[in-house]
């Protein structure tokens, strides 16, 4: 009777407080702001500020942290002290804000007092907390450039082996009662891995044999070097710009996390193979949150700006977070002027693109925004269309535009993919829906969009829907869909287990790619490209680790259960027909969560490397950020454009670059709209395209968005940095300095890691 009560009285106070946030926190907000008479930046800090106290709640589904507080204040009542259900959930939430040591030490002490009938259920916490307790001790507190990298080997060796012979000895028991625990067996066989054990140390009734073993199609290896530059930051899922910041025209990084408590960073790049955090100093600090960050030049002065996305994935209400728009000050430093460009709203959203929709030579901005459907108390939010007013301001239109989608909308973005010289718009949401928008084109004025999806051949399945991007993978001249599958009924671990030893696994995280077929119209070629895997993308984006001029692939990987436990993904493309997993050979598949990609080269040299922010959605899931530093393929050539428009919008976003060129006797072209990525993650403006054995481009084609004038540069040698300006015939040509990068001894690694971010809040 007691538990009953107990855990009547926590719903009951999560309802009443769910309410309240549901009613009031709206009004709120607005009532803080209007009395805050500060600075519009230091309006923003305020509000984020506010609103992060206000979400330490019981009733806010990803701050365990207030519900360890209310269990702690139960569990010191006499009549409470003692609840086996009560202690139990205790061990789960201090699992999620990072207490693991705790975590598995209550567990422990419950499982000496429940008997052997009431184990079964929760064995499987017990082991994935033992494995979390590995984790720390290994991969964060002893983090090495091999640490999580599957399959685990060498550095990545756990050296603190109790939580992972504790976790081995926990699944063997499980497994003993149920062998077609798929989930299970995987972690199983992940622990071995971790102790160096597999797989002659696994049991052959749990081997799930193969694990380690190569793809037919190799790369050359990664080396993650996040640690010795300084980069590995702590944190949560989050968004990464590589863009150059300053000016100098070398590429800087800049990275978020989503909750309230993550603090944005800046790293400037100091031509010398180094970077500086200069975070403070850039007036960022306190603009924190912000699942994904993209960069923009709203107001066309050749500085990049920043737009940041907020309140993603919350219900309740909690979702109800503005985003920021970062202008840049050509200082060094950045300001927040939401409020003044007309963009302070309060919707949970994740998902942007920016573009010149009405070819006024200015850039515009479509937000997608959340439905979650989960009765939630924050209203309804309805995706908005700003176009912008020349002046430093917005004005949303997405009614008369005919672009107000209300969904629960997880990825958009947007190009031109009939050739009419209007960018259109596709849209990604978890209810299955996909909207691909035809922009109808209305030069300089509001523009009008019609739901062509049907038509199109885009309802070919229900999935729900996340990752998203148009590119052109087959090099045909015409944008073609990626978007990824994210439905799931168990945690990851289960689909990767059951994939692994060849059991069916039904909508399970697929990648669809949609082959555009110049006539409107689009077919599904996923299984024809090999693309018909287990991924479960959470962010990714596609760039050319080789430099032949398909774009390759790499997605990061997970969701918020801590058994979600799988290897982020690179895929290359191998000429346009067909897509090989290249994980194992990359040593890019970090089990930890993945977020926001970025492909860049950011050593000048023609190579480019991948920086990935990692972490899953609570404190106790952090993980530290990753660069890939690619060792380079082979010996292909490559050309790195950057555009500026005049008529066009300055950052010439949409702008479309066709190179031809001849190749082993072999005349070819490759295609590129200029944008930054794919989904949550945003790569550099300056466009980095791969020619192959190509010995000379016989023709670059510019085609500027907006006015849609073509400009030609031919016979142009390759391996160099061009600035090209629009209605300039003279292209410029960048002089940059290699660089290159050194690892820093072991010890100053880990003394960086220890003066990182802090893991929990």
């Amino acid at each position: 009777m007691q538990r009953r009560i107990i855990f009547k009285d926590v719903k009951i106070e999560k309802k009443h407080i769910g309410i309240v946030a549901g009613l009031v926190v709206l009004t709120g907000i607005f009532s803080f702001i209007l009395i805050n008479r500060n600075s519009s930046h230091e309006k923003m800090i305020n509000t984020l500020k506010y609103l992060s106290e206000k979400h330490n709640s019981i009733s806010n589904p990803f701050n365990p942290e207030s519900k360890v507080a209310h269990c702690d204040s139960l569990l010191r009542l006499k009549e409470y002290s003692h609840d086996i259900n009560l202690l139990l959930m205790k061990a789960s939430l201090d699992l999620k804000v990072g207490k693991e040591q705790e975590s598995v030490a209550l567990y422990d002490s419950v499982l000496q007092k429940m008997d052997y009938m009431g184990l079964g259920g929760i064995m499987p916490d017990v082991a994935i907390a033992y494995m979390r307790l590995g984790e720390r001790s290994n991969c964060m507190l002893n983090h090495t450039g091999a640490s999580c990298i599957f399959p685990i080997k060498d550095g990545g060796i756990h050296q603190i082996k109790t939580g992972s012979q504790k976790a081995i000895d926990v699944y063997q028991g499980i497994l003993k009662a149920r062998p077609d625990d798929y989930e299970s067996k995987w972690l199983l066989n992940i622990a071995y891995m971790t102790l160096g054990r597999y797989p002659k140390g696994v049991p052959r009734e749990f081997l799930i044999p193969g694990l380690d073993a190569d793809t037919i199609d190799k790369v050359r290896p990664f080396k993650d070097m996040a640690a010795d530059l300084g980069l590995n930051v702590n944190g949560r899922a989050g968004g990464v710009i590589v863009d150059d910041f300053n000016n100098d025209g070398y590429l800087d990084i800049v990275t978020s996390g989503w909750d309230l408590d993550d603090p944005m960073h800046y790293f400037q790049n100091n031509k010398n193979g180094t970077f500086s955090d200069l975070t403070a100093q850039s007036g960022l600090t306190g603009i924190n949150g912000g699942l994904n960050i993209q960069q923009t030049d709203y107001n066309n002065d050749g500085k990049l700006d920043i737009f940041v996305l907020r309140g993603a994935w919350n219900s309740q209400g909690f979702g109800n977070q503005p985003s920021s728009l970062l202008r840049n000050n050509g200082d060094g430093t950045f300001t927040d002027v939401t409020s003044s460009s007309g963009l302070l709203f309060f919707q949970p959203t994740q998902a942007a693109t920016w573009a010149d929709f009405n070819n006024d030579g200015w850039l515009d901005v479509f937000v997608g925004t959340e439905n979650s459907g989960m009765d939630d108390k924050g209203g309804v939010h309805t995706s908005m269309l700003f176009m912008n007013n020349h002046d430093g301001t917005f004005t949303n239109v997405a009614d008369k535009a005919h672009c107000d989608v209300t969904d629960f909308v997880k990825g958009v973005t947007s190009a031109d993919y009939n050739h009419d010289g209007y960018p259109d718009i596709f849209v990604s949401t978890l209810t299955g829906e996909k909207y691909l928008l035809k922009n109808k084109g209305k030069q300089g004025a509001i523009p009008d969009f019609q739901n062509v999806t049907r038509a199109a051949g885009l309802m070919d399945n229900d999935e729900g829907t996340f990752t998203t991007w148009f590119y052109d993978y087959n090099n045909d001249g015409w944008p073609d869909i990626m978007v990824a599958d994210y439905q799931f009924q168990t945690s990851l671990a289960w689909y990767a287990g059951a994939y692994a030893v060849g059991k069916p696994v039904p909508k399970a995280g697929n990648i669809f790619l949609y082959r555009n077929n110049h006539n409107g119209t689009f077919t599904n070629v996923t299984k024809q490209m090999g693309l018909d895997k287990v991924v479960y993308s959470m962010g990714a984006n596609f760039g050319d680790i080789d430099n032949d001029g398909f774009p390759d692939m790499y997605f990061g990987t997970g969701n918020p259960d801590f058994k979600s436990l799988v290897p982020n993904k690179l895929f290359r493309n191998i000429e346009g027909k067909r897509y090989a997993d290249v994980t194992t050979s990359s040593r890019m598949g970090n089990l930890q969560k993945g977020h926001g990609v970025a492909f860049a080269d950011i050593r000048n040299n023609g190579i480019q490397d991948v920086f990935i922010e990692m972490g899953g959605a609570f404190a106790g899931d952090s993980y530290t950020s990753s660069l890939y530093v690619n060792p380079g393929q082979n010996g292909n050539n490559w050309i790195s454009l950057k555009l500026e428009g005049t008529k066009a919008n300055k950052a010439a976003i949409g702008s479309h670059i066709k190179l031809t060129f001849t190749e082993n006797g072999v005349k070819r072209s490759v295609y590129k709209d200029v944008n930054s990525g794919g989904s949550f993650g945003s790569q550099p403006l300056r466009q980095e395209l791969g020619i192959g054995q190509a010995k000379v481009i016989d023709d670059i084609e510019i085609t500027w968005a907006g006015t849609n004038a073509v400009q030609h540069f031919t016979n142009v040698a390759p391996n160099q940095f061009l600035h090209i300006t629009e209605g300039n015939n003279r292209a410029g040509i960048d002089h940059f300095e290699k660089l290159s990068y050194k690892s820093r001894p072991e010890k100053m690694m880990k003394m960086n890691m220890n003066a990182s971010t802090p893991i929990c809040k």
